[in-house]
This record gives C-alpha cells, sequence and structure tokens, in this order.
C-alpha cells in the first residue's frame, strides 16, 4: 500500500463513516471495531462501583471548578493501597497532544483516573476495549471523552478537506474517524463566529459519545440503561484551563459541583 493516502481515499472512507454513524449496530462507525456479543460478559453479576455516575461526575468537576488564574490543581491524596489494586472514578478518552494531561486539567490521584489518550482522542479497537475493561472489571460509572482547543490530529484533518494535504506512513489512516466532522463543519452555521477547528473538535467529540451511547457491545451499552455509567462530552480550552461539558446524557442538567 502506498505510503501516502489519496485526498480522495480519505474523504471517501469519511464519507462512508459519515453515513454509516448514523445506522445503529454498524461497525463502520467505529472505525472497523465489530462488538463481541458472544462472550457470555453480559450475564455476568454487575459490580459495584465506589461513586454512582453523578457522584462521579461532580467529583470530577470539582477538581477543576473554580479555575483560579488558569492554574492547574493540586494532586488528590491516594486512596487506595495501588500495589494491590486500582479503584478509578472515571474513564477518560483523551487526545495525546503533550499539553493536555488529564490528572493534572482534574486535579486527580494516581489510581482516581484510567486513561485512554490516542491523537484526536478517536475510537478505534484498543480504545473501545480499554473503556469496555475499565467498566467491566474496574467498575467505573463515568467515561469523558475529551477533545481540546488547536488540536493537531482536527487541524490535520481539516487540512485533508480544505488544502488536499497528504500524509505519509498510517497518519492519513489515524485521521479517517475525524473526517467526518471536518467534513460536516466546513461551513459555518448562521452566527457561529467559534473557529472551525473548534466546531470540529466538538463535533468529533459528539460522534465519539454518540457511538459509545448507541453503538457498542453490551459491555458498555447495559450499564448505560441501567444508570449505573454516564458517557460525557468535553472541550478543553488550553489557554484558560477551562473544561466544557457541552455533550451529556439525554436527561442529564448540567449544575455546580456540589
Amino acid at each position: 500500500m502506498d505510503n501516502q493516502l489519496s485526498r480522495r481515499h480519505l474523504i471517501g472512507s469519511a464519507l462512508a463513516a459519515f453515513g454509516a454513524i448514523a445506522l445503529p449496530g454498524n461497525a463502520a462507525a467505529l472505525g472497523g471495531y465489530r462488538p463481541n456479543c458472544s462472550t457470555g460478559a453480559e450475564d455476568k453479576k454487575p459490580c459495584t462501583p465506589r461513586f454512582t455516575p453523578a457522584q462521579a461526575f461532580d467529583r470530577l468537576r470539582k477538581g477543576i471548578f473554580p479555575a483560579e488564574g488558569g492554574k492547574l490543581q493540586t494532586k488528590t491524596p491516594v486512596e487506595v493501597d495501588l500495589t494491590k489494586t486500582q479503584e478509578p472514578f472515571c474513564a477518560l478518552l483523551s487526545c495525546s497532544d503533550s499539553r493536555v494531561p488529564p490528572e493534572l486539567i482534574f486535579g486527580a490521584g494516581l489510581g482516581d483516573l484510567f486513561i485512554v489518550r490516542n491523537a484526536g482522542n478517536a475510537l478505534n479497537t484498543a480504545a473501545i476495549g480499554s473503556l469496555e475493561y475499565a467498566v467491566a472489571e474496574l467498575c467505573v460509572p463515568l467515561i469523558v471523552v475529551m477533545g481540546h482547543e488547536h488540536c493537531g490530529a482536527v487541524e490535520a484533518a481539516l487540512s485533508v478537506v480544505e488544502m488536499s494535504r497528504e500524509y505519509p506512513g498510517v497518519i492519513g489512516n489515524m485521521l479517517e474517524p475525524i473526517l467526518p466532522a471536518a467534513i460536516a463543519t466546513r461551513n459555518a452555521p448562521p452566527g457561529d463566529a467559534r473557529p472551525t477547528a473548534e466546531r470540529a473538535t466538538r463535533a468529533h467529540v459528539s460522534r465519539m459519545t454518540a457511538a459509545l451511547r448507541q453503538r457498542t457491545d453490551p459491555l458498555l451499552l447495559n450499564p448505560q440503561k441501567d444508570g449505573r455509567l454516564w458517557v460525557v462530552g468535553a472541550y478543553y480550552k488550553i489557554g484558560t484551563n477551562e473544561v466544557d461539558f457541552f455533550d451529556l446524557p439525554p436527561g442529564v442538567a448540567l449544575s455546580a459541583p456540589g
């Protein structure tokens, strides 16, 4: 296979994925991931998390609220013997960007967050499997998908769509899950003055949260149906250390942390 993926191939793949995401159960919407529903895991007795989804969400937000001069918060004390077990209260799908350290952003201690990172916070087999493990084996009650300001992967996807740019190696493949959001946000709605990259990043986060809420394995779907798991979408502003939780589960309203 040629090291450089053509713009036609990339956008064609993105359009296919963009159309597929509206079809529940379609594995193409998850970058080729095919849920294994015959493992018997759905018959396993649900584990008991330390926190409800609401409590976990509140705890996460307290780490950054209120922000003081844009400074990152200090870490919380370790609450369990990490040589024997781990009890994270949140699984976080985030970008690999060196300016986006989740533990520091949320003032978290060792063992608090189960973090999955890749360029562009995209769902792939490794990311989904990691999130499934966090929920099924570690009893995590909260998943946060967090994009961020000035995301290089999103900006690269936009450059493919807008300027026909090509990338070497498998970078082009890596960008494919982001292309539908880049395509959908090329033209700003009337009155929307936000930068294109921000709109694309938020749209991409919403696509990932929708996939986790609607088109994954029962390992993630059943806890959501039972109210044991929330999936939340967020946008991190590097310049101010603010996190905007803009994509909440149906029926969940955002309020000040208790």
